[in-house]
């Protein structure tokens, strides 16, 4: 009934993984299962046949998608049934689609899909390493024009050791986390996460990560050869017209070159300036001579992408006139929202954000509920970008997943340098808001939110900031140039966007995208350099604003007291039903939080004001205090008896004044010796070690009567 073909590859320290087709999903047209220790995950590829009219791009979706049960998990919320793509998914599903969009063929128009599923999980396979090793082989395993095969592996280094696709444990260890995707010929894709590493240790984890990725990519192949699927299918997605095409760029490319050589600064203006040498061409043809309507826009993005390239490549020019290493100017202001805990607006040439930071409490933190990752984030940052940023008509529909990654990025170029968990009580949540939008809008957002959390008052360790560099090279003739601080445009007519995030000591973050073949180590290493230098330019306009952070919060910004009582005073604090607890809040305006860590009980207060702190520490104080033989406490009577009355001396804490401790004179009765509600000072005498009665005092503290002289 099935016809499987499995295949096996291993790991540098003798793990293996196995890919296997034809058992599951079979009328998709390419399936398999990739496996890793427990961790198994399924891929199938499906693409029409034929492209729709007007197409004149590949519209292909990636989805990655972890289902509940791979972990023996029932989905939290009403429905408990996977839904939409959490945050973690479409981050995943943007690794696997960055990888695999470029090796396409550039006139493949059909609607693609790529659809991954966790189906059996194992901490110590982290499966995001495996996800486009899977959508790779399933193309490979199919009719589909690909330029592959291509493969994916993290690499984390624990205590100066490089290691392939670590466990969980290790990735957590690790002090450098990069996910790296590659052909067996050139690196395509690098993201990760760093503690303020070297260049040179990065590039070592890229030469490991490649070495690995090659032995995957053979696999392929050879899956590829045993199912039969070496040829693909053909297609005809495109209408072309070489005369049209020639004739094009005969009437439009000096002209178009000499727009672009005028280095006009305003990006409006020079699209409003290029577009028009269009409009001129097509209104000087007659009808019979207008070339088919979805062959235009192809052909004069092509004359248009070559007359830049050409500028930078022959004539070292860049659009808006900039060195190669020239970074674009900064403007940069913190405090800008009074109302804010933290806030700054950074401007870098037409990009801009607008950041802010907010300190909450741990009722704050965002719950994580997924199939492979549960628990709490206390570190939050959301990036917003909405389309008056670029000038354009856009709903706001929420979040899309360039959103998403965008963020991403910038939350991990942060994370690292924010104080220790046991340093910082607080949750934080940073938004960077996108006002305008030219280029590297993550990197202002890493920029931003490091100038908004230092003036917010958090202690982080360094101050960080970030960089886009691009390239253009011919490879023809070897010609390239490293571009610092890219355009939106020069983004778009690259062949590399590599960003890089970092403090004056290394580096802590970064994200890569090639689009070319044969891109070197030393020229990677040259960009490494030069992100370096433009790093280091930003951090310095940086700290014109803001050099180190506040040593205070702001005014308003809530403070917050840890106190560490015994685990057996919890419920003391908390009270029958939460009474004690909310009792203190409503009074002192304070918020109270208790969680119990390393067998005692951290008590978390939260107050906006000193007043409210020290009423709600006081209470708190009180409650977990341990009476003292021998001190002096202010008390209130609560009940009176023949014998004495009982004193509340500590909240909660309840002693007997006998009568006969009250005064030094005799006192033959209770009454009218003391009231109900009455506050006195009282002296702790003594503790009864077997009922942990108290025994109290109020005449020690009264001076004791001279005694009467005989015959007086």
């Amino acid at each position: 009934m099935f016809n499987v073909i499995n295949k096996t590859v291993a790991l540098p320290d003798g793990r293996t993984i196995s890919i296997e087709t034809g058992k599951l999903a079979r009328q998709a047209d390419g399936s398999v299962v990739v496996r890793m220790g427990d961790t198994m995950i399924l891929a199938t590829v499906v693409s029409s046949q034929t492209a729709k009219e007007g197409v004149d791009f590949l519209p292909l979706s990636v989805d990655y998608q972890e289902k509940f049960a791979s972990q023996g998990k029932i989905p939290g919320g009403f429905l408990k049934r996977e839904g939409r793509l959490s945050d973690y998914e479409i981050l995943i599903s943007r690794l696997v689609d960055r990888a695999i969009r470029p090796l396409f063929p550039d006139d493949y128009h059909a609607d693609t899909q790529i659809a991954i599923q966790l189906i059996s999980g194992d901490t110590n396979a982290v499966p995001d390493s495996l996800a486009a090793l899977a959508a790779s082989s399933a193309l490979m395993v199919s009719d589909i024009p690909f330029a592959g095969p291509i493969s994916e592996v993290r690499v984390g280094r624990v205590n100066g050791e490089y290691i392939v696709n670590p466990t969980m444990d290790q990735k957590n260890q690790a002090d450098l986390d990069i996910i790296v995707a590659a052909t067996m010929e050139n690196i395509m894709m690098v993201e990760g996460e760093m503690k303020e590493v070297s260049e040179d240790d990065m590039l070592e984890a890229l030469r490991i990560a490649h070495d690995a990725i090659k032995q995957q990519c053979l696999v392929q192949k050879e899956l590829e050869k045993a199912v039969g699927k070496e040829t693909k299918r053909e297609y005809n997605h495109e209408i072309n017209d070489a005369d049209v095409k020639k004739a094009m760029h005969a009437a439009t490319y000096e002209k178009v070159y000499g727009i672009v050589k005028q280095q006009i600064k305003d990006k409006k203006k020079r699209s409003e300036s290029i577009s028009a040498i269009l409009d001129e061409y097509l209104g000087g043809l007659s009808e019979e001579d207008m070339p088919a309507s979805e062959m235009i826009p192809r052909y004069w993005k092509s004359i248009v992408k070559e007359a830049c390239r050409n500028l930078a490549l022959n004539d070292h020019i860049r659009l808006d006139g900039r060195k190669f290493d020239e970074i674009r100017q900064i403007q940069s202001e913190v405090d800008y929202l009074p109302g804010a805990h933290g806030s700054s607006l950074f401007t870098r040439g037409e990009t801009q954000s607008l950041s802010t930071v907010t300190l909450g409490t741990k009722m704050d933190e965002q719950m994580v509920d997924g199939a492979m990752i549960s628990g709490y984030n206390k570190f939050i940052l959301h990036y917003n970008f909405p389309g008056f940023s670029t000038g354009e008509v856009r709903p706001n529909r929420g979040p899309g997943r360039r959103e998403v990654g965008h963020g991403n990025l910038a939350f991990r170029a942060l994370k690292n340098v924010l104080p220790a968990d046991e340093e910082n009580p607080y949750t934080i949540r940073i938004v960077s808001d996108i006002l305008e939008s030219n280029g590297s809008s993550s990197m202002a957002t890493v920029c931003a939110g490091c100038l908004s959390l230092m003036d917010a008052g958090i202690q982080i360790k360094a101050p960080v900031s970030g960089i886009a560099m691009g390239m253009i090279s011919d490879s023809s003739t070897g010609k390239y140039a490293i571009l610092s601080d890219i355009l939106g445009d020069e983004d778009h007519l690259g062949d590399m966007d590599f960003k890089v995030t970092g403090t004056a000591n290394g580096i802590t973050a970064c994200q890569m995208d090639i689009k070319v073949d044969g891109l070197s180590f030393e020229v990677l290493k040259e960009a490494l350099e030069q992100a370096k230098r433009g790093r280091l330019h930003i951090l310095g306009e940086m700290n014109k604003s803001l050099s180190e952070s506040r040593s205070d919060l702001k005014p308003h910004a809530p403070r917050s007291v840890i106190l560490m009582i015994k685990k057996e005073l919890i419920g003391a604090v908390i009270g029958p039903g939460g009474k004690v607890i909310q009792e203190i809040q409503n009074d002192s305006g304070a918020t109270i939080v208790i969680e119990e860590v390393d067998k005692q009980g951290k008590v978390m207060i939260f107050a906006t004001n000193g007043e409210s702190m020290e009423m709600a520490l006081s209470r708190v104080k009180g409650i977990v205090a341990e009476p003292e033989i021998g001190e002096v406490y202010e008390g209130k009577v609560k009940n009176i008896m023949p014998f004495g009355a009982f004193i509340e001396f500590m909240p909660g804490k309840e002693g007997l004044l006998h009568i006969s401790e009250i005064k030094w004179e005799r006192l033959e009765t209770m009454e009218g010796v003391l009231e109900e509600g009455e506050i006195l000072k009282v002296k702790l005498l003594d503790i009864d070690k077997k009922t942990g009665k108290f025994k109290l005092s109020r005449k020690v503290l009264i001076p004791r009567p001279e005694k009467k002289e005989e015959g007086n």
